[in-house]
């Protein structure tokens, strides 16, 4: 029986591309979802086995929306990819750039080629359900005015041309996909831990928290702060660093911070992607 894994987004997205490389050789049936809060759901019920979600970018940084959803649900990440963000122009047959007047994609994608807008002032961007639906509209559409910003896979999909190749603003653009299962398999080979800590609102509560890494010899490898919903100007904090949760120092490393904090969580731990 082949695994189910979800992710976000019709056929061509790059979060189908992370999970075609992810499970490259393995047989597996890709389950799409118009939502991440119904991927996690499901992960959690274990109507899917696994998901990847989207958590970082080189280009705009945390992607809050997926990242939170891990202090909220019962999912664990268990393995880590980075796929590289190529967005291209897609159009229908025997467009020129002159005819586009709009283009369409995902508000994080016109983000990230935000120079290609700029040295394009005619061009008009509409921000849309993700970069694939963008593909899909404009091929419905079938308008020489309007475009798409998208994955090559996206453009294979929809049987339309690519007019311009990697617009995006960083030519090394990459986003972090974590895989999250309900189930905290941690591989043998796993070497970096995410966390997330509410510490206590007093003065040097941060710092406390980062001495016990520093003193016990941990890599950080992240430290973000995110707003608790609820709560005004309070935050938690994700830490990422070097480690195995099974490795008696990370444990005892985790020990002493827990007696700093008003609660965590350690939200995975797995085999950094490669670059």
């Amino acid at each position: 029986m082949s695994i189910k894994v979800g992710y976000q987004g019709v056929n061509g997205t790059f979060s189908e591309i992370a999970v075609n490389n992810y499970f490259k050789g393995k047989d597996f049936e890709g389950v799409n979802y118009t939502n991440f809060i119904n991927i996690v759901k499901d992960v959690e019920d274990g109507i899917i086995d696994y998901a990847l979600l989207p958590v970082e970018n080189t280009t705009t940084g945390i992607i809050s929306r997926t990242y939170d959803l891990f202090k909220d649900y019962d999912i664990f990440a268990i393995g880590e990819i980075n796929v590289l963000i190529e967005e291209n122009l897609i159009v229908i047959k025997d467009t020129k750039l002159s005819d586009i007047k709009e283009v369409y994609s995902h508000p994080e994608v016109i983000g990230q080629c935000s120079q290609f807008f700029s040295n394009n002032p005619h061009l008009k961007a509409i921000s849309y359900q993700d970069t694939a639906k963008s593909v899909e509209y404009i091929k419905k559409e079938n308008d020489k005015s309007k475009a798409a910003l998208a994955s090559y896979l996206a453009a294979k999909y929809y049987g339309l041309d690519i007019l311009l190749k990697n617009v995006q603003d960083n030519k090394n653009n990459m986003t972090r996909f974590l895989c999250v299962s309900k189930n905290k398999d941690v591989s043998e080979d796993a070497d970096k831990i995410s966390t997330m800590f509410v510490i206590k609102h007093e003065p040097g509560s941060l710092f406390r928290l980062l001495e016990i890494f520093a003193k016990n010899g941990i890599n950080l490898l992240k430290l973000e702060s995110r707003p608790i919903q609820g709560k005004l100007f309070e935050y938690c904090f994700y830490l990422d660093f070097d480690g195995n949760i099974n490795d008696p120092k990370i444990i005892e490393t985790l020990k002493q911070a827990e007696k700093t904090a008003n609660y965590y969580k350690v939200l995975g731990c797995y085999k950094r992607g490669s670059l």
